[in-house]
């Protein structure tokens, strides 16, 4: 927790520093109506005293019952009004300040997960990214408003009405104190036991709200399939999963607050008893002097006032160890290391596009490997098509152009400058990437389209449309290029998302082109025309293209074969026909041929 303020809180300290004082204050001015009861009643009701206020010169006082009286009513009102303005004060204060830290540590949380390898997200679960960002936030935000602000009153009663009752009679203090340590004790027993508890249910309700993400955006799959019981009983059994890992929390908490609601009774008997004893036997054995009425009425009045702050500790301690659990969750993120990132020397990279892999071989983490010894060379100008069977790696080289992942062996080089000396931004920047999984975000189709070209004009949007074959079918949907898509682009066919994404690329008029499976979504009438756009959009650039269908390659100026992440044939269209191998096969398949073809056997 020190960490997060820190980290995020010293920007609007003064915030927090003024719902501090308006605690400490407002605390204060609440005991003061207790202590004046106290001495009205002994000075003006049982004459046992003279009338005096702690801290107030004597002749400040009224000399007359009348104005004293008066005068302690006007305090005790007082007192009530300025502990309601320093309540409203310290509540928006700390309500400003734990929103805005909210909003920063959200901020950067996100922030830092883009920074993150792209093997951290092949890992890790989108509803357990998501519960990070939103509920483990939010707990840390709970935690600065309410918990902070909770504790700080807890201290500032505990001491302020300690130090009155020794002022009023310190043995009688001693007595109501005494069980100050064993619910500190109690209480560090207790934070120990339930702090794996709530680890344990934020993993739980991160494993849950990934159940739901994963079924909410597969739910055509599984209607179509008919599996929705299936699926019922697993978010059901998620949702035990979380069940009972909240009754674990439950059931320590409910075991922990009553012991201290009786902890913090006892305490209130035994000053009740003694007091009590005192003024109607005499003063215990153990203890000297006198006890005034008025001064009992006020022990008990602050010992009730200390008995409630101390009872709810256990709230405080609650909320400080789910937001523990939830700080370790959030900085575990932000604090994980980036593998793929901008070298210290890292240099600005202006492109021609050259583009060449140099032995270059992968493998995703300590797995098998990916891609094994793969070199070719594309000139600036040229397309280089990587073909072969799924799974050979072809998308995988087309990552590595991007530097989405490093190398394991081997280099990737724009123009002789290897890849990871140069900065990711310039890098990306020049590389346009049309990938076979398309994504939209839940916007317009003018949105979408300049998307990361956000400065475009609605011609060129429109040109870029024109030129991936999506004009037509965007002028016929309902708000032609202002209708939204939905999410993931789910009011669009596959082939239209398709063409969306390619005229996202057309707009980014990028030196160097990755085709990651293009035209995979299209029918055979779309795809021509859209390979008619593609002709003229790669026409003098760099174009790196991954396909299944042989047919979109043909006129590259080189193709590679892919199997098993090794280059096995390599050449032209014409040539590799005339060899009579892997891509010869391949073609025989997808233009009619089968009886020429050698199929992989398999069950």
């Amino acid at each position: 927790m020190v960490s997060l303020f820190s980290a995020y809180g010293r920007p609007h300290l003064p915030l927090f520093v003024l719902g501090l004082l308006a605690s400490l204050v407002g605390r204060t001015v609440g005991l003061v109506p207790p202590l004046v009861l106290g001495v009205t009643i002994d000075a003006l009701l049982i004459g046992s005293a003279p009338y005096r206020l702690p801290l107030v010169p004597a002749e400040w006082l009224p000399n007359t019952p009348t104005g004293q009286f008066w005068l302690s009513a006007g305090l005790i009102l007082a007192s009530f009004v300025l502990a309601v303005a320093f309540t409203w004060t310290q509540t928006v204060s700390m309500a400003l300040f734990s929103n805005r830290v909210q909003h920063a540590v959200r901020v950067e949380t996100y922030r830092a997960m883009q920074r993150l390898d792209m093997a951290f997200f092949d890992d890790k679960q989108t509803g357990q990214v998501m519960s990070i960002l939103n509920s483990d936030v939010r707990n840390l935000r709970s935690f600065l408003d309410s918990t902070v602000g909770g504790a700080i009153q807890l201290v500032v009663t505990v001491l302020g009405i300690a130090g009155v009752l020794f002022w009023l009679n310190a043995g009688l203090a001693v007595v109501t104190l005494v069980a100050v340590p064993l619910l500190a004790a109690f209480t560090l027993w207790f934070s120990r036991k339930i702090r794996a508890r709530y680890r344990a249910l934020r993993e739980a309700v991160g494993a849950l709200n990934t159940r739901l993400e994963n079924n909410l955006s597969g739910i055509e799959v599984i209607k179509t399939a008919a599996t929705e019981p299936y699926e019922a009983d697993r978010v059901e059994d998620s949702s035990n999963t979380y069940l009972e890992r909240s009754l674990d929390v439950v059931r320590l908490d409910a075991f922990y607050n009553p012991t201290m609601d009786l902890l913090a009774g006892l305490s209130f008997v035994a000053t009740f008893v003694l007091g009590g004893y005192w003024l109607l036997v005499g003063t215990p054995p153990f203890l000297s002097g006198d006890l005034l009425v008025g001064e009992f009425v006020t022990f008990l009045f602050l010992t009730q006032r200390f008995v409630d702050p101390l009872a709810g500790v256990g709230r405080i301690v609650n909320s400080y160890e789910n937001a523990r659990a939830s700080g370790e969750r959030v900085f575990g993120l932000t604090g994980r290391t980036v593998s793929v990132a901008d070298r210290p020397d890292a240099r600005p990279l202006s492109v021609r596009g050259r583009v060449e892999f140099d032995d270059v071989a992968f493998a995703y983490r300590e797995g098998t490997p990916v891609l094994d010894g793969v070199s070719f060379v594309a000139e600036p100008g040229e397309t280089v098509a990587l073909v072969g069977e799924t799974g050979a790696g072809k998308s995988t080289a087309a990552k590595l152009l991007l530097r989405l992942y490093d190398v394991t062996e081997g280099a990737v080089r724009i123009d002789d400058v290897d890849v990871r000396d140069a900065r990711l931004a310039d890098l990306r920047d020049a590389i346009g990437y049309v990938s076979q999984d398309v994504f939209l975000f839940d916007g317009t189709v003018r949105e979408n389209i300049a998307y990361g070209s956000f400065d475009a004009t609605d011609e060129e949007i429109e040109a870029a449309a024109r030129a991936s074959e999506a004009h037509d079918f965007v002028l016929d949907l309902p708000d032609g290029y202002d209708t939204r898509v939905g999410e993931r682009g789910v009011k669009l066919s596959g082939g239209q998302r398709q063409r969306l994404s390619i005229a996202r690329a057309m707009l980014q008029d990028p030196e160097i082109l990755v085709l990651d499976e293009a035209t995979s979504a299209v029918d055979t009438a779309t795809e021509l025309a859209i390979q008619r756009g593609l002709a003229r959009l790669t026409e003098g650039r760099t174009t790196l293209v991954v396909a299944h269908r042989l047919s979109t390659v043909r006129d590259a100026d080189a193709i590679l074969v892919l199997e098993d992440g090794r280059v096995i044939e390599r050449g032209t269209h014409d040539e590799l026909l005339d060899l009579g191998g892997r891509y010869a096969s391949l073609w025989g398949v997808q233009t009619g041929g089968p009886d020429t073809v050698d199929l992989p056997s398999g069950p």
